[in-house]
């Protein structure tokens, strides 16, 4: 008796929307490419914000180095301290919003 497994697609991308998907992550890349380097400011669409350098971009994610917040439980920590160049992926897809921050 052969195995066989049962598959129960729950979702599937409509085509149109996967092309959109495709042509405006395409879009951001090239535009990202361009910013290398510079102060940003980045919106997700849940509305969170992050601040640094775009520091690179591979298709899927854009890299942003910032300054963190260490998060201390133990009172001799105090003030907070701050980890220095930490890099966050943040997801092409995720993105609302990229203003670039001058001096």
């Amino acid at each position: 008796m052969e195995n066989q497994v049962r598959q129960q697609v729950i979702y599937e991308a409509d085509p149109q929307y996967v092309q959109t998907l495709r042509t405006k992550k395409d879009k951001l890349g090239k535009a990202l490419e361009q910013c290398m380097h510079q102060k940003a400011r980045i919106q997700t669409i849940n509305g969170q914000t992050y601040e640094g350098t775009i520091s690179g971009t591979d298709g899927l994610f854009v890299y942003i180095r910032t300054i963190q917040p260490l998060t201390v439980t133990r009172a001799f920590f105090y003030p907070p301290y701050y980890y220095q160049n930490v890099i966050l992926p943040l997801v092409l897809f995720d993105l609302l919003a990229i203003t670039l921050l001058y001096p």
